[in-house]
């Protein structure tokens, strides 16, 4: 197919949307890339090539789709919204390669399509531009299933790309860094303009690459609690470790009993939760749990 008629152009796009009667639906967080080279700079940061397998989440009309198929060998894109599988049937037509799953991918069994749709021990990679609304719950299902995917390069909303890229002591930096960087090293590969969306969105984008980690960086003793306990230490960014964890336990324990827990582990309890980075925070859980298992 030329570079003329690839779907992520504004004509073609507007053709199709044209042809199929199509109106975006804002509750699906729907918008179309029309610009190819953009789509060429994901597939070439997601190191995807013709041995890969992809999987991708809200294909739309196709765009990032058919780029997928050029570059790699299989693609499998989940789409929940029924109206667009006539329109993706028909604009990936050229391509063999490809497979679309109608299904909400947050109630997919992602692992059972892999062992149906990909060859045993083929590199996976996802890539996709996700839905601004549900980011973050869909990453976080993608990452906690412990899929065997290499790296996960998606265009999300830009202030939620930076707080899974954050460093400690920064702004962006919360309880969706340490659960995003304790499964993957995060990057941001490039920032997107709103000019390459169709209909541009209202906020500012960025490709943010997701590296997979064979072990997590730190030991925890309980997976949930580790991540429980994280979230309460920024329930409220401006107070200490010590009074938003006491907030949260107040119910087992008192605040005198949380201060000499924090304090056996090490943590001064009157840091702020963006002052400790990952190691700090592990410490400090595994401390708690100690106690509270």
């Amino acid at each position: 197919m030329t570079a003329e008629k690839f779907i992520a152009t504004p004509s073609y796009t507007k053709e199709i949307l044209k042809k199929y009667r199509f109106s975006f639906k804002k509750s699906l967080g729907q918008n179309f890339l029309i610009d190819a080279n953009i789509l060429e700079n994901i597939i070439k940061h997601a190191g995807i090539d013709q041995s890969a397998g992809v999987i991708e989440v809200g294909p739309g009309i196709g765009a990032l789709t058919e780029q997928l198929a050029i570059h790699a060998d299989r693609v499998v894109a989940f789409e929940i919204d029924q109206r667009l599988l006539p329109v993706l049937e028909d604009t990936l037509k050229p391509y063999s390669n490809i497979s679309i799953i109608h299904q909400d991918i947050l109630k997919a069994d992602v692992g059972k399509v892999i062992n149906e749709y990909f060859r045993e021990g083929q590199r996976l990679h996802v890539a996709a531009n996700l839905p601004y609304y549900i980011t973050t719950p869909i990453l976080m299902k993608l990452l906690r299933e412990n899929l065997p995917v290499d790296s996960f390069t998606v265009m999300i909303q830009k202030e939620v790309a930076e707080r899974m890229a954050a460093a400690p002591n920064s702004k962006s930096y919360g309880s969706l860094t340490i659960a995003v960087q304790y499964y993957t090293e995060a990057n941001i590969v490039m920032n997107v303009p709103k000019s390459v969306f169709m209909p541009e969105p209202n906020v500012d984008s960025s490709v943010l690459k997701l590296t997979r980690r064979k072990t997590p960086p730190v030991h925890v003793e309980n997976e949930d609690f580790f991540f429980t306990m994280v979230q309460a230490s920024f329930s409220q960014r401006r107070k200490t470790l010590r009074n938003n964890l006491s907030s949260y336990f107040k119910s087992h324990y008192e605040k005198p009993q949380i201060s000499r827990m924090i304090e056996d582990s090490g943590i001064d309890g009157t840091r702020r939760g963006e002052s400790l980075n990952m190691e700090e925070f592990a410490q400090l859980a595994n401390t708690l749990y100690s106690f509270i298992e």
